[in-house]
């Protein structure tokens, strides 16, 4: 058995058991799709499965009471499940304090219900890893949890894991550090940002360059920053996954796969102080130097509570994003955009072939926001946007305007089809559309006035 799962196991959320003692988490229901073309990425997404296999942090000394240090004891039951061939490593109820987790391939990280990882205060427990700090790669201190280069890995369970501590140390914004040292031609394993006077915070769950991910159940608390961000991935899906928008700090995006193929996200509530979901691919010439593309995504079944946008591609989007679905999203609270949609002429890369259907709540600013000068920066690289569709979707009440689609002279919006949607509160019926080829609007109304 594979781990691939089909349409019939995604609707009915069958458990799948190869004869040979194998555990494969529980695939759960998600609405049927509606485009062939997503429901064949769903198909082809390989979901990990496991040996039937346990080993308990208590066995190798860990103590949930709020206080122990538990870093080395979670790191030893990792490393023991998978040289033993991989299995389920659990965190059972308690608090247990710890430094960065490290997975390894095989492992399946299972956190109880009441478990809690506790990331730590103690900076050095999170050691200097390769990781892409807003589309630049660099070194930096661990996300709270990460992986480099393994296969077959998970965190699953109703557990929690809270990086308030993290907030201590967790600190910094210095992007224009690392732009310097890559206009200086610096290679990433020497861009090192611990001890170089400037600080970058560090993602809270990060898989970097790994296959077959699964991310299932658990909630996360106090991010940082970025909390789930999956980055240079293939096969990754993350079902049932709660971010918690009340304890988010500015900047904490909910999920941001960067230069992933086929990942799937289904069933969750996604809060952030900030986007949503963002498709990201690179930055500027360090992009370009990577050019991996983030393609193949599925969104379904999903309640947005960040405040910017549901769906966001960009603004690093140098290695191209394409071949989007999203179907069944409620938005919540303020968010500002359905669709954000971000680049510019410095930054350059494509957004295209991003599918949008059965999207409904309040919209600050508007449904769909297409920008192709995002913070007026210029280059010789202009971005390529569309083909955008959107359907069955509605708005109760848009601040401002309900399109908003830009394209450059020399770089039109490659297609806007929007149908059988509905959108009410507007403030301006002006919609804003220029440089917009193959525009259509069949059956839709804003303030109950066809378009």
């Amino acid at each position: 058995m594979d781990g691939r799962f089909s349409r019939r196991w995604l609707i009915k959320g069958g458990l799948v058991v190869a004869a040979s003692p194998l555990l494969a988490p529980t695939a759960s229901a998600a609405p049927a799709l509606p485009w062939p073309a997503a429901e064949d990425i769903v198909a082809r997404t390989k979901r990990p499965v496991f040996p039937d296999r346990t080993f308990s942090v208590l066995d190798f000394g860990a103590r949930g009471d709020g206080k122990t240090d538990n870093t080395a004891a979670i790191r030893k039951a990792i490393e023991t499940a998978n040289a033993r061939g991989g299995g389920r490593v659990v965190v059972p109820k308690g608090t247990f304090v710890t430094g960065a987790v490290y997975l390894k391939s095989n492992v399946d990280l299972h956190l109880a219900a009441g478990a809690v990882l506790a990331f730590g205060s103690d900076a050095s427990k999170f050691p200097n890893v390769l990781t892409r700090y807003e589309g630049i790669e660099c070194v930096n201190r661990s996300p709270m949890i990460y992986a480099y280069k393994e296969s077959n890995i998970a965190v699953t369970g109703k557990g929690t894991l809270d990086a308030a501590r993290t907030a201590s140390w967790n600190k910094g914004k210095d992007r224009e550090y690392l732009e310097s040292l890559v206009a200086k031609g610096i290679p990433p394993e020497r861009r090192i940002v611990p001890g170089s006077g400037h600080a970058m915070r560090s993602t809270f769950v990060e898989p970097y360059s790994c296959d077959t991910v699964l991310i299932e159940g658990i909630t996360l608390k106090n991010p940082v920053f970025w909390q789930l961000h999956p980055t240079l991935c293939r096969n990754v899906t993350i079902d049932g996954v709660r971010t918690d928008a009340s304890t988010a700090h500015s900047n904490t995006d909910a999920c941001d796969p960067e230069s992933c193929d086929h990942v799937v996200i289904v069933n969750s509530h996604l809060g952030a102080h900030d986007d949503n979901i963002a498709l990201k691919s690179g930055r500027d010439a360090d992009g370009r130097r990577i050019g991996v593309p983030c393609q193949n995504i599925v969104v379904a079944n999903c309640v947005m509570d960040g405040n910017w946008g549901a769906i966001t591609c960009g603004s690093e989007q140098t290695g191209g994003i394409r071949n989007v679905y999203a179907h069944k999203l409620t938005v919540t609270g303020e968010t500002k955009y359905g669709l954000y949609v971000k680049s510019n002429s410095l930054r350059g890369g494509f957004t295209e072939n991003v599918n949008l259907a059965q999207v409904s709540g309040t919209f600050v600013r508007s449904v769909v926001h297409v920008l192709p000068d995002y913070n007026g920066q210029t280059g010789a690289y202009p971005p390529r946007f569309g083909p955008f569709t959107l359907s069955r979707s509605t708005g109760a009440k848009c601040g401002q305007a309900a399109f908003n689609v830009r394209g450059l002279p020399n770089s039109h919006v490659r297609g806007l089809r929007v149908s059988d949607c509905r959108f009410d509160g507007v403030a301006n019926t002006e919609n804003t559309l220029n440089h917009v080829d193959d525009l259509r609007f069949e059956n839709t109304t804003i303030n109950g006035e066809p378009v």
